[in-house]
């Protein structure tokens, strides 16, 4: 048995923060059914980094995040496609869109009137800053979010500020925190027998993510320090210099610096009123790393890895992408698996990384061709072959 087995999830949203929501409730079980423009689709169907990919409608932008889904072209703008819809919401536990807010409104599906459709509807509205208040109309991409969040504020250091995060990490958070909440939606109506309204934004979801550096602004009054690669809630903690490279150290308990001073061979930085306490040591940090740095750089990073390591002083090397997606941890944990998809081959995409005993979940089915399973939902619906064709014809799908 699947968790989300018999949960169907129409699935209206585009490019990432959406896409990623619902491609984690898929890998749970649910049928989600991904309803596209007939006139190309998502538009991630056309990003990525292989052109041949993009003409083909299978982007890999769009492969990284849409197994298990069905797609179902439709044409909202005609009076056949809009009564196609009425029928799927009325089949469906869960609806999930990222327009700006009020395109649903002008489509005539507002979720008061979903709602009357079917009460047990549970709707996610994903916006760059939310239904309401001053912001709420304005376009937003990640790149924006991340500027007005406060996140390339704090990134980076004195030389290299602001910063973007490399990856778009507000447009994925926020669709970690609609599957979240459409989960506890699902919940809730178990007990009670309502669907409900869910509000996400991008903004308001990646803040909460900076709790520890807000709550000293917040709370102690402090500006965020511009740290670069250092932890600001310890020292020695962040990227020192190797023989050969860098090495991650985490120091952040008293008896792990300790620990470190001996492993180093400078046991009397211990006592150094200057290190001594942690919160000193924090204040003096660039007086601490060149210090540190000096014993570290005689010698490999692989081997200062495997040393603090067996002394119980948390540290690894920096590696790229491609050896952190391939380590043999990341294969035991079957992060990353392999899929066929037919016309393109095998391709390597993400799992489900949330491990279950009962309910074991992950990829069944590669990412959709644009109207793969239109003619199957729409029979599902109770539409003759005629009726479909005749939908065709029309424009509608």
């Amino acid at each position: 048995m699947k968790l989300l087995e018999k949960v169907r999830i129409v699935d209206l949203t585009n490019v990432l923060s959406g896409p990623f929501c619902t491609m984690h409730l898929a890998l749970l079980g649910a049928e989600v059914i991904k309803v596209e423009n007939p006139e190309g689709g998502d538009l991630a169907r056309k990003l990525g980094n292989v052109p041949g990919l993009n003409k083909q409608l299978m982007g890999t932008s769009f492969l990284a995040q849409n197994a298990n889904k069905k797609s179902l072209t439709l044409n909202l703008k005609l009076d056949e496609g809009k009564e196609i819809f009425r029928k799927l919401v009325e089949s469906a536990d869960v609806l999930v869109e990222n327009f700006r807010p009020g395109v649903m409104d002008r489509l005539g599906f507002s979720y008061s009137k979903l709602s009357e459709i079917n009460p047990r509807l549970v709707y996610c509205a994903i916006s760059g800053f939310g239904q309401t208040g001053p912001d709420a109309f304005k376009p937003a991409y990640d790149q924006i979010i991340q500027g007005l969040s406060g996140v390339m504020a704090i990134n980076g250091d004195e030389r290299l500020n602001p910063l973007r995060c490399g990856f778009p990490v507000c447009d994925t958070v926020g669709g970690l925190n609609a599957a979240f909440a459409i989960m506890a939606a699902l919940y809730y109506r178990e007990k009670s027998g309502r669907g409900q309204f869910i509000d996400i934004a991008m903004l308001d979801s990646i803040m909460p993510l900076m709790g520890w550096v807000a709550a000293n602004l917040l709370i102690g009054g402090q500006q965020p320090l511009l740290l670069g690669n250092d932890n600001f809630t310890a020292a020695p903690s962040g990227a020192f210099a190797t023989q050969d490279g860098y090495v991650n150290i985490a120091a952040n308990q008293q008896k792990q610096w300790e620990d470190l001073a001996d492993a180093l061979g400078v046991p009397e930085l211990k006592n150094d009123p200057r290190f001594q306490e942690r919160d000193t040591r924090k204040g003096n940090r660039k007086l601490l790393t060149p210090l540190l740095e000096a014993r570290l750089k005689e010698n490999t990073t692989a081997y200062w890895v495997d040393l603090l390591n067996d002394r119980g002083i948390p540290s690894g090397d920096i590696v790229g992408l491609e050896a952190a997606l391939t380590s043999e941890q990341a294969r035991h944990r079957q992060v990353i698996e392999e899929v066929k998809e037919e016309g393109i081959g095998t391709i390597k995409i993400f799992n489900l990384t949330a491990k279950f005993s009962e309910t074991p979940a992950g990829i069944d089915a590669p990412p959709p061709r644009l109207s793969a399973h239109t003619a199957e939902i729409l029979e599902g619906l109770g539409y003759r072959k005629e009726d479909v064709k005749a939908f065709k014809e029309k424009g509608a799908i």
